[in-house]
């Protein structure tokens, strides 16, 4: 789960920091308030991708996701693209979760059919 919400905030960062030009010639947001908004977000979403072991940095990338999709509202068109990474970040999240779970069901499959045949492997040696 961990890998996909951290390629998730690396396109983040990419998408985020386009809306600062666009909320400059296109909005004429001043340049400061763009850059300090989106750019801080920016910032935020590739430290909390490095930062995806941690569950707190978990959590926090969730309150990104509602920072940048409410902060979405100021620039037009981009609801849009906030909506569709928002559900990009839940959709590898519900997915990442469910894809943890199968490896520890293999994992601990595995790990029976070893000891099952470690079993075997001594009574074997131990009846001749």
């Amino acid at each position: 789960m961990r890998v996909v919400c951290a390629v998730v905030l690396i396109f983040e960062v990419i998408v985020i920091g386009l809306f600062i030009p666009v909320a400059i010639s296109l909005e004429g947001m001043d340049p400061a308030l763009a850059g300090g908004l989106w750019g801080g977000m920016a910032a935020a979403a590739l430290v909390l991708a490095g930062l995806q072991k941690y569950r707190w940095a978990h959590y926090a990338a969730w309150v990104l996701q509602a920072a940048f999709l409410f902060s979405s509202f100021m620039v037009s068109g981009a609801m849009l693209i906030a909506v569709v990474f928002v559900s990009l970040w839940v959709t590898g999240v519900i997915m990442g979760r469910r894809t943890d779970q199968m490896k520890a069901a293999h994992l601990a499959r595995a790990r029976a059919e070893e000891e099952a045949e470690a079993g075997n492997a001594v009574s074997a040696s131990s009846g001749s």
